[in-house]
């Protein structure tokens, strides 16, 4: 079953969608890590902060307008563990790092006892997301 799953996500992912041809290095990065708390973590609660990308000047000021952060991390565990409120992990493809205010949105949530990290490396990044639920209380 854990085989056809996987197939079927490769082919939808790789294959299937018209649009795969406009992700970037980013995207297909934070798509794998997703799919690693899909397919590993399914009680967990977590999700993508879609805070990229370049907007109009009318969804720059809505997103604004409705409250939206500049810098949140890309990927938001709310499943605490034993030693941390949480885990975020903003993405960077390539030698990309975080901006200023993505390392303050870090840095605040490291204030909130939440492990909170950024990571251009996909196996890093499974490595921390495994090391944290071997941790996650019961």
């Amino acid at each position: 079953m854990i085989f056809l799953q996987i197939l079927i996500n490769f082919l939808y992912y790789s294959m299937g969608n018209p649009y795969s041809k406009y992700l970037g290095k980013e995207d297909i990065l934070q798509n794998r890590v997703m799919r690693h708390l899909e397919d590993n973590y399914p009680n967990a609660l977590y999700t993508h902060v879609a805070n990229e990308g370049k907007r109009s000047p009318f969804e720059q000021y809505k997103m604004k307008y409705l409250g939206t952060k500049p810098g949140v991390p890309d990927v938001m565990i709310f499943t605490p563990n034993k030693n941390y409120n949480g885990l975020a992990i903003e993405l960077k493809a390539g030698y990309n790092k975080p901006t200023e205010n993505q390392k303050k949105w870090l840095k605040w949530l490291e204030n909130a006892k939440w492990k909170a990290l950024w990571s251009n490396n996909e196996d890093e990044c499974i490595k921390i997301i495994d090391n944290y639920f071997e941790n996650v209380k019961n």
